[in-house]
């Protein structure tokens, strides 16, 4: 079989292959080796070579005598637009805002935060630092300006770029006064902001901070791309950590490029004028990868979208986009389906449009459910596949190759390893376990090029939350098992980071938020089974002695407490007042239990239990808000 070859080029020689899949780049000064493990276990890629990444997005393409080509193409079903930028106009584009940053002071290594919703203009902001070998940070527009000041403190950044705001169906969301807010609760403060005014709503700009985008672009000299060293990081993003502080993921220039590359041939089959497009948003790894960097990389053209999957304007909005555009290979959330399938349960809207270009859907961001995954090949009548990552791996653990070969599918798996990772399942112990067994999901060091080689200022938290617990693997924090036949499953999560719509959100962070408020003595947040959503998060406080508020007001203030600080994004809704919390003798709460409860799932009951009878309270507490949902 061609991934079976693959694959074991790959196993047989590391270095040979890298090395070979390094070609597609253009390279100022080629790399002599692919591997440095000098500095084991943290491993780097191709530290010795230069290069910019700019320059192999965009201009290398208007140098190859393709500038003519649609690079980005713009759909916006809420603003009624679509617009297209060549490679010609995306590179005049980003070099006049390169340097504009450049004349205000922004060179290689600084930072800048890029808060902005899905329109064009975030892209360019992208690769103009990367044009300059800045180190950009795009944090989701709209997220709260707590989450934006926790970033704008750790990645310390001379320059944001953000846009006066986003659209949502039937709202405008105010992304200035979020930013300002973010400034102002941030220790740190950056020399300027620059801000993209959309019409939709006129931000109101800080004399002498902030300057309007075009403004600032006026009457400067477009920049040239600075060549970089392979181990330079291409941007920090930042992921959720279980402790609530944010893990700022880092990503070095060289080998995120060639890993990249190689992916949109081997495992899209997208090569140069196809027509890609990842439902994402650039605030998400997906959204750097597969939106932004992996398209432009291989001189496809990519879309960015300003929508919902439902609602902007109904559930057949995707296949309409996909009939316009021609679009080859099209990627997204297995949530955004179930929104689909729900409003659209027999492919109606599915069958109006021509989806003739179209080769395969892709899945990724949480666990892609058999139901949803047939519902899909039975309408769509092309491969689903289903696909693992990280925000820290930037691209596929594990996944089917359609540019090598389809490989049958199995529902619930996505599928086999990717060259450049050994998966194995390890007991507690770190034993390998035998095929079939559930356990914790590791890969054997190193990593492959493009994935994170450190935290950004946080080395030993990177060896503490990866590499510590099985010494020699990178740790993923997630379980599952490999089947007889090398197949993957991705069974859950081995921590308490929940997955709600594909965003991984902390319920750590979340717990951190509810226990600021004045009367809640204790609380944990638990992910149950939400059939749109893959999870959705549900609070249980314990109140202080003697609070004679209403619980109905404690909760609504609850409610509202993590919408304001962590943001709308993380769907939190439902909480409920209990007496106590089932814990281990310990001290630990016991959330899995709790978790198996509400999904109405059997459970043992854990022998280092405190007191069983607090499984009979949290049982009645969930009964009251409707868990286990039939």
């Amino acid at each position: 079989m061609a991934y079976d070859k693959v694959y074991s080029a790959w196993k047989a020689d590391p270095n040979g292959f890298w090395m070979q899949a390094a070609e597609a780049i253009d390279w100022v000064e080629k790399p002599t080796k692919a591997l440095f493990d000098d500095n084991a276990p943290l491993y780097e890629w191709f530290v010795d070579a230069k290069v910019n990444t700019c320059w192999n997005a965009v201009d290398r393409h208007v140098e190859a005598g393709r500038g003519d080509q649609i690079a980005i193409m713009h759909e916006s079903p809420i603003t009624h637009s679509t617009k297209g930028i060549t490679y010609k106009e995306l590179q005049t584009r980003v070099a006049s805002l390169a340097g504009a940053l450049r004349m205000r002071g922004v060179e290689k290594g600084d930072r800048v935060i890029i808060y902005m919703p899905m329109i064009p203009e975030a892209l360019e902001a992208m690769l103009a630092c990367a044009r300059l070998g800045a180190i950009h940070s795009v944090v989701f527009g709209g997220f709260a300006a707590h989450e934006l000041a926790v970033r704008i403190d750790d990645c310390q950044p001379k320059a944001i770029i953000a846009a006066s705001c986003g659209l949502e169906p039937g709202r405008v969301v105010h992304y200035k006064p979020l930013l300002d807010a973010a400034i102002e609760q941030a220790t740190h403060k950056p020399e300027f902001c620059v801000i993209f005014q959309r019409e939709q709503e006129v931000a109101k700009l800080v004399e002498g901070r902030d300057f309007s985008w075009h403004g600032f672009q006026y009457g400067v000299k477009p920049a040239e791309c600075v060549p970089v060293d392979g181990n330079h990081p291409a941007y920090i993003l930042y992921t959720s950590g279980t402790t609530g502080q944010p893990k700022g993921v880092v990503r070095s220039t060289a080998g995120h490029l060639v890993a990249l590359q190689w992916t949109m041939k081997n495992i899209y089959n997208i090569e140069a004028g196809d027509r890609f497009w990842a439902a994402s948003d650039v605030g998400w790894v997906v959204g750097h990868s597969y939106i932004c960097y992996g398209p432009l990389l291989t001189g496809a053209t990519t879309i960015v979208f300003e929508g919902k999957p439902v609602g902007t304007p109904h559930p057949g909005v995707f296949w309409r986009i996909i009939q316009n555009h021609r679009v080859k290979s099209f990627f997204t959330a297995p949530t955004a389906l179930r929104a689909i399938r729900r409003e659209d349960p027999t492919g109606e809207w599915i069958k109006r449009y021509k989806l003739h270009e179209m080769q395969a859907l892709f899945l990724a961001g949480e666990r892609a459910d058999p139901d949803t995954v047939k519902w899909a090949q039975d309408h769509l009548g092309v491969p689903v596949i289903d696909h693992w990552w990280q925000t820290e791996t930037g691209w596929a653990i594990a996944g089917n190759p359609l540019g090598i070969e389809l490989l049958p599918v199995k529902m619930g798996s996505p599928t086999k390893p990717m060259p450049g990772y050994d998966v194995q399942v390890l007991d507690e112990g770190g034993h390998p376990v035998p095929a079939g067994q559930l356990g914790a999901i590791a890969i054997k060091l190193p990593l492959p090029p493009g994935t994170l080689p450190t935290l950004w200022n946080a080395e030993a938290r990177f060896k503490k939350s990866y590499l510590e617990h099985f010494p020699g693997y990178y740790e993923t924090g997630d379980a599952g098992y490999i089947d007889e036949d090398g197949y993957v499953y991705i069974m859950a999560r081995t921590d308490d980071v929940i997955n709600v719509a594909g965003h991984r959100l902390s319920t750590g962070a979340m717990e951190e938020v509810l226990a600021s408020h004045p009367d809640v003595a204790e609380c944990a947040v638990i992910g149950v089974a939400d059939a749109l959503k893959g999870q959705s998060p549900v609070g249980f406080l314990c109140l202080n002695k003697g609070t004679t508020r209403p619980e109905t007001d404690v909760i609504k203030e609850c409610v509202k407490l993590v919408r304001d600080q962590i943001g709308p994004v993380a769907a939190f809704k439902t909480a409920c007042v209990v007496d106590r919390l089932p814990k281990t003798r310990s001290g630990k709460i016991l959330r899995g239990t709790m978790v198996k409860i509400a999904d109405g799932e059997e459970f043992k009951m854990p022998a280092t239990i405190d007191d069983p009878a607090i499984l009979d309270e949290i049982a009645t507490a969930l009964g009251q808000l409707g868990y286990p949902a039939k």
